[in-house]
């Protein structure tokens, strides 16, 4: 809602009724294209449109603000922090089969052993 507000939304939706107002009003005393033109001609507006054209007068008038200040084009340098030099280390290579076993596999192996109560 504030974001319709803020583009101007409001200002389109009373005009909009009033322009459908205005349409009803006129197809009464004359015929529906004579009342389009009419509506939309500018030259017949009514109350309420007379009432957004203020409301959107004075809502540009008071955006408007004048800038005093001077503007600074130019960029401060700033420190570039760069990455460390990447440096190659080499892993020591394992292998699982060269280590000695300490102790020998049990005898009989382990079984599984299942107790249903």
């Amino acid at each position: 809602m504030a974001l319709c507000c803020a583009i101007g939304l409001h200002w389109l939706g009373l005009q909009s009724i009033a322009w459908a107002a205005m349409l009803i009003q006129n197809s009464k005393q004359a015929s529906l294209g004579q009342s389009f033109s009419r509506t939309f001609d500018g030259a017949h507006p009514c109350s309420l449109c007379h009432l957004v054209s203020k409301g959107k007068d004075s809502e540009k008038k008071s955006d408007v603000q004048p800038i005093n200040g001077k503007v600074d084009l130019v960029c401060v340098p700033r420190a570039i922090l760069r990455a460390p030099p990447f440096v190659l280390f080499c892993y020591p290579t394992l292998n699982s089969l060269s280590f000695p076993r300490n102790h020998s596999p049990p005898v009989p192996p382990p079984r599984l052993v299942c107790v249903w109560s």
